[in-house]
């Protein structure tokens, strides 16, 4: 067991998740720095389909064979697109891909595009698990964010919702232009009224290029979001939410099942226009019978016997724009993808501690080591440094964020620049 674990190179593929990116939006938010695109013209989503289709088709050979776990449709606003149009991507998906029957299949919506036909569609299609774009139940605080429902459609879809899908997640934010204690409290006990699996409580940052960055808002100082951050904790831990995850709360046996394979560092294909992706190979030429040691293993950590070896973890991202996103992956050669880049050591220890760190629980180094193929040596200097300091707890199989490390994430992240 200690040879695998200790092994230079990842002795197995971590679990595979497929994220497709939808970029059109009916509006742009000021706060938004995500790939999206307001809608000025009727959305081509045949031709996009098409895209997808061949994006998939092109993407093939690096995930033949490997089961997908889950499958994230994200935006932009993907229930722009008709039932339809869903349902014919997740046929494909299923048809290419070898889809888990247990797969999670989620799709982000907005309120403001809510129709009880448009969303029984999307669950006739497949999708489980669907993610609203709540941000506030506060028509001001709506309205200052630009957002496109009110406080009433934002129940009504919620409520539909939660009716219809095997697991709903309410996206909340806090920290909001003129945004009091009380207020942000009367968001969150609006949400757990309608009793969702799932919700999500994100601070409102300025992102850079974006108008809030541009011309910023009045916002809550730092305590008082410090405060709006621990009132969230309480109250949603103290209604039977577990808070596994910096923003994340969740029903028992309703974490988000695709966010947790980003968190311990596990493989995505991405999709579509500035989509990203990791995935885990092997390096051309190296024998797929590489000669593995024997020893025990549980769980994501590596069996008995582990013949294929993968050497290599490969980012990807997609153009960014829908237009050239189109019409470069029809081309030939294509040239939809924008950027492709090989991890380093240096950066395996850094995005394993910047997604796994978000996690309440933290890691088993062992899981370090599998999924980098780095002992986790490699990253002794970046730990002991983040204990001398106090933002994180380490014992034999647990390293995780101490109370002052998840209040201070961004510090304890730096540590391992």
């Amino acid at each position: 067991m200690s040879a695998i674990l200790f092994s230079p190179t990842p002795t197995m593929q971590p679990p595979l998740s497929v994220y497709v990116h939808i970029p059109w939006c009916v509006r742009k938010c000021p706060y938004c720095d995500f790939n999206s695109h307001a809608q000025r013209e009727e959305i081509p989503e045949a031709r996009y389909l098409d895209a997808l289709t061949r994006d998939l088709e092109l993407a093939l050979p690096e995930v033949w064979g490997r089961e997908v776990t889950s499958i994230f449709i994200g935006g932009g606003t993907p229930s722009l697109f008709t039932p339809a149009g869903i349902d014919r991507l997740l046929t494909t998906l299923r048809t290419l891909l070898r889809v888990s029957p247990l797969a999670e299949i989620t799709l982000e919506a907005n309120p403001g595009t809510f129709e009880a036909a448009r969303f029984r569609g999307y669950r006739e299609a497949g999708v489980n698990r669907l993610s609203l774009g709540i941000q506030s139940f506060n028509p001001e605080h709506l309205k200052a964010l630009g957002r496109i429902h009110d406080d009433q459609e934002a129940r009504t879809a919620a409520e539909a919702a939660i009716g219809l899908f095997e697991t709903v997640n309410l996206d909340l934010m806090y920290a909001l232009p003129g945004q009091n204690l009380e207020q942000a409290r009367a968001d969150l006990e609006t949400a757990l009224a309608l009793g969702p699996a799932h919700l999500s409580a994100y601070h409102l940052t300025l992102e850079p290029n974006t108008p809030f960055a541009a011309a910023p808002p009045a916002l809550p100082d730092d305590d008082l979001s410090a405060d709006m951050q621990l009132q969230a904790e309480d109250l949603l831990v103290a209604a039977g939410y577990e808070h596994y995850e910096t923003s994340a709360f969740a029903r028992p046996g309703s974490r988000c099942r695709h966010n947790l394979n980003y968190w311990t560092f596990g493989d995505y294909l991405g999709l579509g226009a500035g989509a990203h992706g990791k995935l885990t190979s092997r390096s051309p030429g190296r024998p797929k019978n590489d000669l593995a040691p024997s020893g025990g293993g549980s769980g994501v950590f590596p069996e008995p016997g582990v013949n294929h070896f993968h050497d290599r973890i490969e980012r990807q991202a997609r153009l960014k724009h829908p237009k050239a996103y189109m019409d470069a992956v029809f081309a030939s050669p294509p040239g939809h993808i924008a950027e492709t880049r090989q991890l380093s050591r240096g950066d395996r220890v850094f995005e394993f501690m910047m997604n796994a760190l978000r996690l309440n629980q933290g890691f088993d180094p062992r899981l370090f080591e599998a999924r980098t193929g780095l002992s986790i040596a490699a990253a002794e200097a970046g730990l002991a440094e983040a204990q001398r300091r106090g933002l994180l707890l380490r014992e034999l199989h647990n390293v995780r964020p101490s109370e002052t490390g998840r209040r201070f994430l961004n510090e304890l992240l730096q540590i391992f620049l």
